[in-house]
């Protein structure tokens, strides 16, 4: 299963945490593993890319860490769309994926 958690402090998203496979289907063919990690990649290449955020971002198999450094209305905006995917992909495949937050 993969678990995504967002951590929130008052009322900004601060991070995330994205980790485990989903086990739709097998490597190469998991669709569900691809969208979360898809989105988590294009996410943290948005943030740091092409707005310029200051992030601390660890990625290993299976596994992304990002917890921004200050507070930023644009990063608000990225991360409430990832947010939003990911727990609408959870409301669908709830047995492959479950996605909650944590108040800081």
């Amino acid at each position: 299963m993969i678990k995504a958690t967002f951590y929130k402090h008052k009322g900004f998203i601060r991070g995330f945490v994205i980790n485990g496979h989903s086990g739709y289907d097998e490597e190469g063919k998991d669709v569900i593993c691809a969208s979360v990690s898809s989105a988590a990649y294009m996410t943290a290449n948005t943030l740091t890319e092409i707005v310029g955020i200051d992030a601390n971002i660890m990625v290993d198999e299976g596994y992304m860490r990002l917890v921004l450094d200050s507070k930023d209305e644009k990063a608000q905006v990225v991360l409430k769309g990832l947010e939003l995917h990911i727990s609408t992909l959870a409301q669908d495949y709830s047995d492959f994926i479950l996605c909650e937050e944590i108040i800081l």
